[in-house]
């Protein structure tokens, strides 16, 4: 009996280990893949807005399948038409803002120092959430986002090759996101509504399809039409698009498996390989010593402000269940938006 329980636990144990291995795998794989398929001169496709519009559109249509057709899953009740408006259609156009933007980075700068940056994104966060009113200042905040802070502009002036275009087009997916998630925030608080992964994926990739569309219209579809030497095979398309879209399920599997701090704490474990395994496949990514100093710094400051954001949580989940088991509590999904085809994550 006893080695039976021992053994479950080890399988238990070992399944929980693959899914946070399979979601480092799947989104430094996407972050590559991506990249690949932007620069690639055998492929020659460098539009970001389509790229990220075939994924918006293809997990549209994947969600509609699963939910309307097959019935394999159901969309949740308590949408509706008011809150899809205030709600929905800002993190949707927020999110293809995020998806564009920092898509069009990879066109500028290496994918290593694009990690590097988009290790601001809490300092970002909590800025507008306290302009929103959602956070509180304090010393300890004002501590943890000044050591990002220094450690991404020391990570910057290691940079070998810096391109502003670059950087402005990323810090803009940064500012993109950070929105996106003081707006998911709102509607969790003031909404109260709650929707697992494929429903919000089924409400929100729509949107951002169409906020995609407009810019595709008059910014690269143009440029498609005059260039004609592009060339996307179908089959590297498909796996590309589907790559993206078990890279959103991967994420709610991690978070219902285990907690949102371990899916973070991955996050950051990912963030390294990628930074560190793009110096190996990409001749545009030259790492300095100065470069890992200054993200050392700003990867320290992330993991505090992770910290210190989910211990509050956490607390907060105890007193209030009354006996109920805190970590069955964060496995709660809740509203999980895609991270995507940029893989920010």
């Amino acid at each position: 009996m006893e080695e039976r329980k021992k053994s479950k636990e080890w399988m238990e144990g070992a399944i929980t280990y693959f899914y946070l291995l399979f979601y480092i795998a799947i989104s430094s794989g996407q972050i590559f893949f991506n990249k690949w398929v932007l620069s690639s001169k055998d492929i020659n496709f460098p539009y970001p807005v389509a790229l990220t519009l075939l994924h918006m559109v293809f997990s549209s249509i994947v969600c509609f399948l699963i939910t309307k057709v097959f019935k394999v899953m159901k969309v949740e009740e308590g949408m509706t038409s008011e809150i899809y408006l205030t709600s929905v259609v800002p993190i949707g156009a927020m999110f293809a803002m995020t998806l564009w933007l920092g898509n069009s980075a990879y066109l500028y700068i290496s994918v290593a120092f694009a990690q590097m940056l988009k290790a601001i994104m809490p300092v970002a966060v909590f800025l507008l959430g306290a302009a929103a009113g959602l956070e509180e200042l304090s010393g300890r905040m004002f501590v943890i986002m000044s050591i990002i802070s220094i450690g991404v502009v020391v990570a910057s002036i290691g940079e070998v090759t810096i391109s502003w275009v670059g950087v402005v087009y990323q810090m803009g997916g940064v500012i993109a996101e950070a929105l996106r998630l003081i707006f998911i925030e709102i509607f969790l608080k003031k909404k109260g509504v709650r929707l697992n992964l494929i429903s919000m994926m089924y409400y929100v990739s729509p949107c951002s399809a169409l906020c995609l569309f407009v810019p595709w219209i008059f910014f690269e579809k143009p440029k498609m039409d005059s260039s004609g030497s592009w060339n996307f095979p179908p089959l590297t398309l498909f796996l590309n698009c589907m790559c993206t879209f078990i890279l959103n399920l991967s994420v709610f599997l991690v978070i219902s498996r285990t907690s949102a701090l371990t899916a973070r704490v991955t996050g950051v474990v990912r963030d390294w390989v990628v930074v560190l395994l793009s110096a190996a496949i990409f001749a545009d990514t030259k790492l300095t010593f100065i470069n890992i100093i200054g993200y050392g710094i700003a990867i320290a400051g992330v993991v505090a402000y992770n910290n210190h954001k989910l211990k509050p949580a956490s607390h907060s989940v105890n007193s209030q269940a009354g006996g109920i088991n805190s970590n069955s509590q964060e496995k709660d999904p809740g509203v999980q938006i895609p991270l995507s085809t940029k893989a920010s994550s």
